[in-house]
């Protein structure tokens, strides 16, 4: 019960807008893949012009 308390207003969003955080939740998946693959970068500039690249 307390959950639903908790994710009450995620709940009913999706019954009225039919709307979830699906896309949201799968960008971030995206980007800690990518991050996996370039561990140790030094120019965090560099980094985040190729993820902007990659996923934008």
């Amino acid at each position: 019960m307390n959950t639903i308390k908790i994710n009450y207003d995620g709940i009913v969003n999706y019954f009225i807008d039919r709307s979830t955080n699906a896309s949201a939740e799968s960008f971030n998946a995206k980007i800690k893949a990518f991050r996996s693959q370039f561990r140790g970068v030094r120019n965090v500039a560099f980094f985040l012009f190729r993820l902007t690249k990659i996923y934008a």
